[in-house]
């Protein structure tokens, strides 16, 4: 396996915060905390004193959502190493994908994995532990309830509401009947589990388990307590709104904002139900239902019954960070933008704000692909250009350039112009048929060059539809593969996938990882 990194400014496929980011850009300084590097973690460290009483709760919690699983060592030392107060974590959340969804999902659990081993090996007296934050409560199935196979779409199909975790794996059946060979990992999980977050548990475990990695299921009465005092805040005080308005006002001076902040960032949870909670006429209301609150009830609500508060994407940064001894989160682009938006946030509510880090990205290319890129003449960085401007350089190394009759359209228009001088010494009348003649050779000129041009392309037809077929394969409906391409895609041929993924990440190195098989 051949392994190399590209800028990611190379790939055309960020945005430019992440680029200034990455770069360390002035103008991004007010909005965060401490760069994602290693000799920064000992300052995050520093600032993230995490009460016991809220590791008792989280350990204890942790090993009763695991009850039923088959759990690795390694999970299990790490869940009880977080009762420790020298243990902290490095996270990443993602949705409840089917099958895991497109690969980005693995790049970010694989990149939580290699950060921690990083910092184990740089600080030795503390023990760092990957977590894989479940978005359980997310209620957009039509996110989450398709993947991608060797270019077919897979989709489910399901009239359940509400907080996705909760949904039933009644049904999965005829998805599994649907794929192409079996996958006992998976099939297990969803016909083994009663809800798609104990499904998700389970693959994870079977996937990277051997990793340590621990799954957290934030849709719990317990740790949703350290949650209920934001919950009240947020309800009668907007802080949340307050907070992100003003910070957005300063990051529009140079970047769209990623998501829009609410006035109460706070959805009402229930069983088959997820509503965002507004308020009017003085009272409290959860939209699409008859639900509705005095402050005074719904501030109760918060200390009695906090699994009913579900926060949206403005507050679940800061619920994650309330419950884990958390010093860093991996997402991707859009998500990195977006916790430039919340700093003011965390500090409104007095939480450490985390070292914000850039998932790898990663070009997977099979020995067929990259041996079609070489006969070719292509590098992989040439590959990240638009398919017109690859047919052109494709044209360049086939030495067809574009046929043009230009200087032979030039030396006939000349000649019919002494023609034209001629006729209208001898006869003016028949200046017009000049002209006539004179457009009718020019047109023969323009289709012959058409014809000329389409010859050259057919000869090299062979050449051109295997970079078509190249870039698809590269570039999957014109994206990077990570956000179209399942995992099984790669793993069912190669068995070490995840492996290889391990040994190439780099995840403090920030550039784009390209594994080229030889």
């Amino acid at each position: 396996m051949k392994v190399s990194c590209i800028d990611y400014s190379a790939t055309g496929a960020f945005s430019s915060l992440v680029l200034d980011y990455l770069r360390k850009d002035a103008k991004l300084r007010p909005f965060y905390a401490h760069f994602p590097e290693i000799s920064s973690f000992p300052a995050l460290i520093q600032e993230r004193n995490f009460p016991a009483e809220r590791r008792q709760v989280l350990v204890e919690e942790l090993n009763r959502q695991y009850q039923g699983v088959e759990i690795t060592k390694a999970v299990q030392a790490n869940i009880s190493a977080l009762a420790d107060a020298q243990t902290f974590t490095i996270t990443t959340g993602h949705q409840l994908n089917l099958f895991t969804g497109p690969l980005y999902f693995i790049y970010k659990v694989i990149t939580a994995i290699n950060t921690a081993r990083e910092l184990q090996k740089a600080y030795p007296d503390q023990t760092f532990v990957p977590v894989y934050w479940m978005a359980t409560e997310d209620h957009d199935f039509a996110e989450v309830n398709h993947f991608t196979l060797f270019g077919k779409q897979y989709a489910w199909e399901s009239d359940a509401k509400g907080a996705v975790g909760r949904f039933s794996t009644d049904g999965l059946n005829e998805l599994l009947d649907e794929m192409p060979e079996s996958y006992p990992l998976f099939e297990q999980a969803y016909t083994g589990s009663a809800t798609l977050a104990e499904a998700m548990r389970q693959i994870v475990n079977g996937l990277f388990g051997e990793y340590g990695v621990v799954c957290v299921d934030g849709d719990s009465r317990a740790l949703k307590q350290a949650f209920s005092t934001i919950a009240q805040r947020e309800l009668t005080e907007q802080v949340g709104f307050k907070a992100v308005t003003e910070t957005n006002a300063a990051l529009e001076q140079h970047y769209k904002p990623q998501v829009m902040v609410r006035e109460i960032n706070l959805f009402y949870l229930d069983q088959n139900l997820r509503e965002r909670i507004v308020q009017e006429d003085g009272h409290y209301k959860v939209l699409n239902t008859d639900l509705v609150f005095t402050r005074e009830e719904i501030v109760a609500l918060t200390q009695e019954q906090p699994e009913k508060f579900s926060p949206n994407v403005v507050l679940r940064p800061l619920y994650q960070e309330l419950v884990l001894p958390n010093l860093a989160y991996i997402g991707g682009g859009a998500e990195v933008a977006y916790w430039f938006q919340l700093k003011g946030t965390f500090e409104a509510y007095s939480v450490p704000y985390p070292a914000v880090m850039l998932r790898n990205s990663a070009m997977y290319i099979t020995k067929p692909n990259a041996q079609r890129m070489e006969k070719l003449g292509f590098t992989v960085t040439e590959m990240f250009r638009e398919l017109p401007e690859l047919k052109k350089r494709l044209a360049e190394l086939l030495n067809q350039q574009e046929v043009s009759l230009q200087q032979q359209r030039d030396a006939v228009e000349e000649a019919f112009r002494q023609i034209e001088e001629l006729a209208q010494s001898i006869d003016p009348t028949l200046v017009k048929a000049v002209g006539a003649e004179t457009q009718k050779a020019l047109n023969s000129f323009q289709m012959l060059e058409k014809k000329l041009n389409k010859a050259v392309e057919n000869k090299n037809d062979t050449a051109y539809n295997q970079l078509a077929n190249l870039k698809e394969k590269l570039f999957p409906t014109g994206v990077l593969q990570e956000r179209v391409d399942n995992l099984l895609t790669y793993q069912t041929n190669n068995p070490n996938f995840i492996q290889e993924l391990l040994a190439a990440f780099e995840p403090f190195s920030y550039c784009f990882t390209v594994l080229q098989e030889e």
